[in-house]
């Protein structure tokens, strides 16, 4: 009788804690047991999350089985959240898919904790934003060649920036010098993170959560006949070991045989030498080597693709652009650094690219440390915070006609950039991306030397009309254009390798 007595006491507090406590944030109605995953869509789901945004407010609840995710639609609440808020919204959820997938040192991913920090500690020191600085030369180097490829290959531009991408962060990380083309070390990470995109998505991950049963298939023997999954993630296991060994190994090398140039690797390595008789920061730098890497890369390549995408489909921007640069820097030399300032607008289209279709378009999800409440809402620990990026960037309330690439937002009335640098699509709070400041030096010396070398168009068809085309977008973690039928011709009738070579040796 008194079990019972004290049963029914413990239930009255439960209903009455219940009661008392805040409501969950709105969101769509769930079905059992799977949640709200009505009219997701899978292929672009920060599409369908902006449509909840307009709907239920800037946060939305949602849960995929028994995962709760919120949903951050706006800026404002994603820095009231995750920047002003950061001490308990910096942890990263545990995704049960990296480890078979051969994932589990990429510090990105990592929980909140020691190892972590020691991770970002090393990245910063190598990236912060007066160390950047060094890697200038380098980068306006790898600028060049990439011009030199798409002079000699212009319908290959998407390798080309494939390759230019993981050049300058193989320089930058590991002091490696790729080849001009196929080069095995972007290869071989290019195939892992081609796979690891396609199966890292929340969505996919919630599934592995909410049945941990099914980690367990994604270790069984290649063989097993009616699962690809898991045939996926040995082969992503066996890219992702050569990728953390191999470069890391060539500059171990370097530095031994006395040929080892400043990057991140040769300065941290050399840091801790005599001093690491556990190989717990040697084996700390080899992971921020790769994370740098996958970071970087994919960033750099996709952006540049909608940089393209954008000039075919509003040549205005490129005209004004290009009439910029030829007045500033004239006809005998390209652009560089020291013409940026007196560029704004080609600061602007970098911007717009960046917001016009983000790179990550829903970021990486934060997972919350303890309860919190928002607008008088509850979001439990526990939630996994996933910032609409996307959403974010083309809120109409800020950026009015968000469908349209218009880099003049960025400027005020008097042609000076605002102070809008679009900080939202690399992340929030303590996890936002560290490499930022390399990132934005890269994309700016391409964009600028592309702009003053090349003029993008559509392409036409056999009677000279323009091509009109369809623009899609690729699905995953990252997303950029689909291929689409453009022409890349010089801007100087005649141009050919050796009067580039000129141009080039005048810019020194």
């Amino acid at each position: 009788m008194a079990f019972v007595a004290i049963g029914a006491v413990m239930l009255i507090i439960g209903q009455r804690k219940k009661r008392d406590s805040p409501p969950l944030p709105p969101g769509p109605p769930p079905f059992p047991i799977v949640g709200n995953v009505s009219g997701v869509d899978l292929a672009a789901p920060w599409l369908s999350y902006a449509r909840w945004g307009k709907l239920y407010g800037d946060i939305v609840y949602t849960r995929f089985f028994s995962q709760v995710m919120i949903i951050v639609n706006s800026e404002r609440a994603a820095k009231v959240l995750l920047d002003q808020r950061s001490h308990i919204y910096s942890d990263r959820p545990e995704i049960p898919t990296t480890g078979p997938f051969g994932l589990a040192w990429n510090s990105v991913i990592f929980r909140y904790g020691p190892k972590w920090r020691l991770h970002r500690r090393i990245f910063h020191q190598a990236v912060r934003p007066d160390a950047a600085l060094a890697f200038r030369p380098m980068q306006m180097q790898k600028g060049y060649q990439l011009l030199k490829a798409m002079l000699e290959a212009p319908e290959d531009y998407q390798d080309h920036f494939h390759h230019h991408s993981g050049a300058i962060i193989m320089s930058a990380v590991y002091n490696y010098d790729t080849a001009p083309h196929n080069d095995p070390f972007v290869k071989l990470i290019e195939r892992s993170i081609e796979l690891l995109l396609k199966d890292l998505r929340p969505e996919v991950s919630s599934i592995f959560a909410a049945f941990p049963i099914l980690e367990k298939l994604l270790y069984l023997p290649t063989w097993v006949p009616g699962i690809t999954l898991n045939k996926r993630a040995a082969l992503s296991r066996e890219y992702t070991t050569q990728w953390l060994e191999a470069p890391f190994q060539y500059t171990e090398e370097t530095i031994a045989a006395g040929t080892a140039t400043p990057s991140l690797v040769t300065d941290a390595l050399r840091k801790i030498e005599g001093k690491d008789e556990s190989g717990e920061m040697r084996q700390a730098i080899k992971e921020v080597a790769a994370t740098a890497f996958a970071a970087g890369a994919e960033t750099t390549n996709n952006t540049l693709r909608a940089f393209v995408l954008a000039m075919v489909l509003y040549p205005e921007v490129q005209q004004r652009a290009q009439m910029l640069i030829d007045s500033v820097v004239g006809s005998d030399r390209l652009p560089n650094f020291d013409d940026r300032s007196s560029m704004p607008y080609v600061d602007a289209i970098l911007r717009e690219t960046l917001r016009w279709n983000p790179t990550f378009p829903l970021g990486l999800p934060h997972a919350l440390m303890e309860d919190d409440v928002y607008d008088g809402y509850l979001i439990p620990k526990g939630a996994w915070l996933i910032p609409n990026a996307w959403a974010m960037s083309h809120d109409e309330s800020v950026y009015p006609n968000s469908h349209e690439f218009i880099p003049e937002r960025f400027l005020d009335s008097n042609g000076d950039l605002t102070d809008d640098t679009v900080q939202h699509v690399f992340g929030f709070g303590r996890r936002i991306c560290v490499g930022r400041y390399m990132a934005d030096a890269s994309l700016w010396s391409a964009m600028a030397l592309m702009l003053a070398t090349f003029k993008f168009a559509k392409a036409k068809d056999s009677n000279g009309n323009d091509i009109d085309f369809e623009v899609k977008w690729t699905a995953g973690v990252t997303t950029h254009p689909m291929p689409f039928p453009c022409t890349i011709t010089p801007r100087v009738p005649g141009m050919n390798a050796e009067m580039l070579e000129q141009l080039i040796s005048g810019s020194a």
